[in-house]
């Protein structure tokens, strides 16, 4: 099942009084889907709270952009952990198997984690654009940011309403599937909403930095250093973010939207696989972000390195300590055993005092 409607794969005859599953696929077949739909959902969710966790543990990294990009991250991760295997599972066997309750939440949730996405990077490209454009102009503040991103998941919400109310299991003789009415103008309204509108603001605002940028026409500062280390920094890397979006959906969106104005495609025969293919290239999506930040901005992942370099510091300085800890302890056990002994212990006996590993060998005094 997708986020805007429901796909019934079904080829029944006009004179059959059971409708039956004709898209049935071979064992390999869904086995290298199932693979290719589980890693995005591996990748998106560890590299999404990955992402979550080094914004949000170090103080200097909490800035305007990354509270967007934290939302941005969330948003892709909970779409990908809720629906993305729910989908490839239903758009397979053509059969809803997790009850009425997930499958109004199934068709409610991912429009609103995709409005909350794309406007989190509109709200990142109408910042940046501030910042170069008019610098002098008041930014957003921290509480102002998280104003924002609410007020986003606000709308969120109440556009992906319809979606709730209307959805519904229908029992079909041997199996079930989603049911729900809605009019085709709100997938179309949907689709303009969430796609077509965000990336026409952020294709002027980006345009409109790089243009700057370029021409060396910052107000304030137009020095070539300015230049060489700003776009690369944020704003290259969101362009590149915004186009793999792009990129990715918009298949989905055509598809969807041809689906809405001729609905005999459904009956081709291979349309489950082209559906297949299309909704993973849109969940892929999900697990780009990281990597791109990853590739192309040190100061999203450079923390991280920082911290773990920190924390092998601090695990080989606690081996020193254990280390001069059980020498002294290996050496008083001798000096307590030659006392006890009143002769002199041999190199032998005094070598396997020490730990094996973990000591040096003691050398005859």
């Amino acid at each position: 099942m997708d986020p805007f409607n429901n796909i019934s794969f079904s080829n029944a005859s006009p004179n059959a009084s059971v409708e039956f599953n004709q898209f049935v696929q071979p064992v390999w077949q869904i086995t290298l889907w199932a693979l290719a739909y589980c890693s995005i959902v591996a990748v998106s969710v560890v590299g999404n709270l990955l992402v979550i966790w080094i914004i949000l543990s170090q103080k200097r990294m909490r800035t305007v952009t990354n509270y967007f990009l934290v939302n941005l991250a969330f948003a892709e991760a909970s779409m990908s952990a809720f629906n993305t295997v729910i989908n490839f599972a239903y758009a397979v066997h053509n059969e809803w198997y997790f009850g009425l309750v997930y499958c109004r939440f199934h068709n409610f949730f991912p429009i609103a984690a995709i409005f909350a996405s794309i406007y989190s990077m509109t709200a990142v490209a109408l910042d940046r654009y501030i910042a170069i454009i008019h610098p002098l102009q008041q930014r957003l503040s921290s509480t102002d940011t998280r104003v924002v991103i609410v007020i986003i998941w606000i709308l969120a919400l109440l556009l992906a309403f319809p979606q709730y109310y209307f959805s519904s299991t229908a029992q079909l003789p041997g199996r079930s599937c989603v049911k729900y009415v809605i009019f085709p103008r709100y997938y179309v309204c949907v689709t303009v909403l969430i796609y077509f509108l965000p990336l026409c603001i952020m294709g002027y605002a980006y345009m409109t930095v790089g243009i700057t940028l370029w021409a060396s026409e910052i107000p304030g500062d137009s020095s070539e250093h300015y230049q060489q280390q700003l776009l690369p920094n944020v704003v290259k890397m969101m362009i590149i973010v915004v186009c793999t979006f792009a990129v990715c959906w918009l298949p989905y969106h055509i598809y969807f939207l041809l689906h809405q104005f001729f609905p005999s495609i459904m009956e081709d025969l291979y349309i489950q696989q082209v559906y297949l293919a299309i909704m993973w290239l849109a969940m892929s999506s999900t697990m780009y972000n990281p990597i791109i930040y990853y590739c192309l901005n040190s100061r999203v992942f450079g923390p991280m390195n920082v911290k773990f370099r920190e924390n092998n510091d601090e695990i080989n300085r606690k081996h020193l300590i254990v280390g001069v800890f059980i020498r002294l302890v290996a050496k008083y056990n001798i000096f307590v055993m030659k006392h006890n002994r009143g002769v002199n212990m041999s190199g032998d006996e005094r070598i396997h005092v020490f730990p094996k590993g973990l000591g040096d060998r003691a050398g005859p005094e």
